[in-house]
């Protein structure tokens, strides 16, 4: 799609202030999606479908903890057959939570399926659909002949579903996309919509209209530009095409970098009202995905504030598509920031007198600029004379937004980046209160921190960040490195895609995961993939350098980008020839000594 197309798309009535999306409401069993209901907080369950009591086990457990919707994998349908006992014993034990089937590549799984859960999931990339990296050109009628199998295999579900009450999502991955849709619109955000609206009208055809859609993927930017062009998709459609929308990042990973990587693409959509239900999918336990989902639904809550709309004015960049705002060059205390120099890390005085002592030792958590020496400038996006005397000044100044502003941070920055001229850098701020309590919770910190400075990372804007929420200079710096990692804007370490367990998975995904971590992560900007299975594996990969991936039980297939090169490597020696394969491709350094002595 043309610059000149996406132009005439809008995503959200007001980029300036929150305003939710108004979407019709789905029903998943006694749970209502979209509408007037609140958003709600889903997960997977990673046990073999087939085992009855640890699957019943694991969705109390998620239940309990406040999870609204419980998905279970569906691989064939030996498997969907179970979903009648899980069932059976869930609502046995007094649980209600609604059951949703996650079915790849077999309708017949997913015809089973339908009889037993409240909603199924499919996925258009794979479902009934080629997935083997084959380059073809498809003519239109090659095309429509596609097309027209597809709507032959995809209609009987859509009939079930219609006849038994269900609800669908239609789930597009990035790392799924079709060979034909691959083809046609390349691997891209547009591909990703095309496939799903392709079986949503399949539904509606039908006169089926009880879906949802999600548009997930594993880079938050790609991510967060698929699910805004798929509501500005919806939206030129017609007001019918109001259905609720689903979020997620899939693969985030585990640990800090999960929850950065989950609130980036999450939290961005959610701060301008995209959004009725999410997941957030980390490499660990599912019990532990609620309490973050449920901070990155707060934390939205918490955020809302009113501006002065009379000041709002037409982007100054397309959100279908990244591009860096267009900065001129500075240099404050040696280092180089704006135009096309890397986002640079400030601290205040205080934090930095802190560190001073060590902070040759502090090594890849260095703060860089001190902000009160910077010659930075505070202005209120509001005040429309000072932006005007800024914009005077010819030489570039570095400007940032003072501190008890009374605008939500996302909107501020962009209302600043709209009215500033573009050669003057942007200092990043993660709140407008700075921390002043030691005792402060951490993960909201990171949650609020990852989703506005991250999702503004995103939009192209800003030259350099400044954490504020946190009070121990330290991690205030871990944090400000790591949302910079997990926003591709500044990659200082080992990068990983990793899946959250589920069903499907052929490996402990979370030992294997730590294993992989302690013998590569000291590779600076070596991305690697660890996948439970091949469903989104070798998609997903397409941006990683290597990919460990299951392959059979106990077997691992070891990948180049997406490109399988070893295979049926035992478990036990799969890490190894993991790094043997990183040295025959001139990625390997050795770790520091102290590193390898620990």
């Amino acid at each position: 799609m043309t610059d000149a197309a996406h132009s005439a798309l809008t995503y959200c009535p007001d980029l300036f202030s929150y305003k939710r999306r108004e979407s019709r409401e789905v029903m998943v069993g006694n749970i209502g999606i979209g509408g007037k209901n609140p958003i709600r907080i889903q997960s997977m369950i990673t046990a073999d479908t087939r085992d009855t009591e640890a699957c019943v086990a694991e969705a109390l457990e998620l239940a309990n903890a406040g999870c609204e919707i419980v998905r279970v994998t569906a691989q064939t349908r030996k498997y969907a057959e179970n979903l009648e006992n899980i069932r059976d014993g869930l609502r046995a034990a007094g649980c209600d939570v609604p059951l949703v089937a996650d079915i790849h590549f077999k309708p017949d799984a997913a015809l089973e399926a339908a009889k037993w859960v409240d909603k199924v999931r499919v996925n258009p990339g794979n479902y009934a659909d080629k997935k083997k990296f084959e380059t073809r050109e498809y003519t239109d009628d090659q095309y429509a002949d596609e097309l027209e199998r597809i709507r032959e295999q995809f209609t009987p579900l859509v009939e079930l579903c219609k006849e038994l009450g269900r609800a669908m999502r239609i789930g597009t991955n990035h790392g799924s996309l079709s060979d034909r849709i691959m083809n046609r619109y390349g691997d891209s955000p547009l591909g990703m919509v095309e496939s799903a609206l392709e079986f949503a009208r399949i539904a509606r055809d039908n006169n089926y209209h009880n879906f949802l859609f999600s548009m997930k993927a594993s880079n938050p930017k790609v991510m967060i530009e698929a699910y805004r062009l798929l509501v500005a998709r919806l939206d030129e459609l017609g007001d019918d095409w109001n259905y609720p929308i689903h979020l997620g990042v899939t693969e985030a990973g585990d640990g800090e970098d999960g929850r950065i990587k989950s609130a980036i693409g999450i939290g961005s959509l959610l701060s301008d009202g995209i959004g009725d239900t999410i997941r957030v999918s980390l490499t660990e336990d599912p019990v532990h995905e609620i309490p973050v989902a449920q901070a990155i639904v707060a934390s939205i809550h918490n955020s809302q504030k009113s501006s002065d709309a009379s000041q709002h004015r037409p982007l100054s960049y397309d959100p279908f598509s990244y591009n860096r705002r267009k900065s001129h060059q500075l240099e404050i205390n040696g280092h180089k920031l704006g135009a096309a120099n890397t986002v640079r890390v400030f601290t205040s005085q205080e934090k930095w007198n802190a560190v001073a002592h060590k902070i040759e030792k502090m090594g890849d958590f260095k703060p860089e600029i001190v902000a009160e020496t910077s010659g930075l400038v505070e202005i209120n996006p509001l005040d429309t004379e000072a932006i005007k005397q800024i914009n005077a000044k010819p030489e570039p100044t570095i400007v940032t937004i003072p501190d008890g502003t009374e605008m939500g941070v996302i909107h501020a920055f962009r209302l600043l980046a709209n009215k500033l001229d573009a050669h003057h850098p942007i200092l990043l701020k993660d709140t407008f209160i700075p921390s002043t309590d030691p005792e402060k919770e951490f993960q909201q910190t990171l949650i609020t921190a990852a989703r506005n400075i991250g999702s503004l990372l995103c939009d192209g804007i800003g030259d350099a960040i400044l954490i504020q929420g946190e009070h121990a200079p330290g991690q205030s710096l871990r944090l400000a490195y790591n949302v910079l990692q997990a926003a591709g804007t500044r990659i200082f370490k080992t990068d990983y895609v990793a899946c959250p367990s589920c069903g499907r998975t052929l490996f402990n995904l979370q030992d294997t995961t730590q294993k992989i971590r302690a013998a590569t992560g000291h590779l600076k900007g070596v991305r690697i993939a660890v996948m439970g299975c091949i469903v989104n594996g070798p998609g997903e990969m397409a941006d990683a350098d290597f990919g460990y991936v299951g392959g059979a039980p106990n077997k691992i297939n070891l990948y180049i980008n997406k490109t399988p090169v070893k295979f049926n490597i035992p478990e036990a020696d799969a890490v190894e020839m993991l790094v043997e394969l990183i040295k025959e491709n001139d990625k390997w350094i050795d770790p520091p000594k102290e590193v390898a002595e620990v």
